[in-house]
């Protein structure tokens, strides 16, 4: 990656902070936490990796995306509206009774969203049913979901995994975002997934951990996913809870709460400086 391009990718991770901030700030909730901590992940994901279409949302040889933790829309929201799947405009109606971009993603209204999640667990295995699917049609198209690391306390998810390892879907990539903070505090004390690279690796999938802040490390270990055969890739990247504002970052109480005025005007100045200085390389 250039230093142009790592650039590019900040400045548009930036973007996607302020799209979350203000739409959580407009509706009043929503979960700026997550959708902070997974905002350079999202970024990559729709700026450099996913093979998609803004112009034609069900194209059938695209790439697939399913948020698993389906709370983190505020985040996928932002990403698609950069994209070009919808104006960013409309991100500030987040969660009105008349919007198509509720507090989960819905496929049926959102354009760009491949799966309706919201229910923990259940993304990652609809993932795997796509990615199935798209084995057993000879397509070259791949499969990508996000998951929280309070999620994979889920059940559900392990057997998703192995699933996934039993077919052999090397065209699946399971990302974890390990911020450590869940709704009711540290994934630790909660219920413990840990440790979460040696579970996955020993479920059969190729297990890569890395920075989720790094836009390097992220296209090291996506480059690295698409050379594996045979199984599928689970990446566990290592990220802050509400990064990129201070006053939100490792904090859980910003799992599903919104800025008050006086919190939206400093997060906004924060991210406006950090903004400046990007542009100004």
């Amino acid at each position: 990656m250039t230093e142009l391009e790592r650039n590019e990718l900040q400045i548009m991770a930036c973007k996607v902070r302020q799209g979350i901030l203000d739409s959580t700030n407009a509706a009043k909730c929503g979960h700026p936490g997550g959708s902070l901590s997974a905002a350079d992940m999202f970024t990559y994901l729709y700026q450099k990796e996913l093979r998609v279409d803004p112009a034609n949302p069900k194209w059938e040889e695209r790439d697939r995306f399913v948020l698993s933790k389906g709370h983190t829309a505020p985040g996928l929201y932002a990403a698609l509206a950069l994209r070009g799947f919808f104006p960013v405009e409309d991100l500030l109606t987040l969660r009105r009774v008349d919007s198509y971009l509720q507090g989960h993603p819905n496929m049926n209204t959102v354009p760009g969203v491949d799966m309706s999640t919201g229910s923990l667990g259940q993304g990652v295995s609809c993932a795997v049913g796509m990615a199935l699917g798209l084995k057993l049609q000879g397509k070259t198209s791949r499969v990508y979901t996000l998951l929280g690391d309070g999620e994979i306390q889920e059940g559900q998810v392990w057997e998703a995994c192995m699933a996934a390892a039993h077919y052999k879907l090397d065209n699946l990539c399971i990302i974890v975002d390990n911020n450590g903070l869940q709704i009711d505090g540290n994934v630790a004390d909660v219920m413990s997934p840990y440790p979460i690279v040696e579970k996955l690796e020993a479920f059969g999938l190729h297990t890569i951990a890395i920075d989720g802040h790094d836009f390097d490390s992220i296209e090291a270990a996506m480059n690295e996913a698409k050379t594996v055969k045979h199984k599928p890739t689970a990446i566990v990247m290592h990220t802050v809870k509400g990064k990129g504002i201070s006053f939100m970052e490792n904090q859980a109480g910003w799992h599903g709460k919104a800025t008050n005025p006086e919190e939206y005007a400093q997060a906004c100045a924060e991210l406006k400086a950090a903004l400046a200085e990007l542009e100004g390389k």
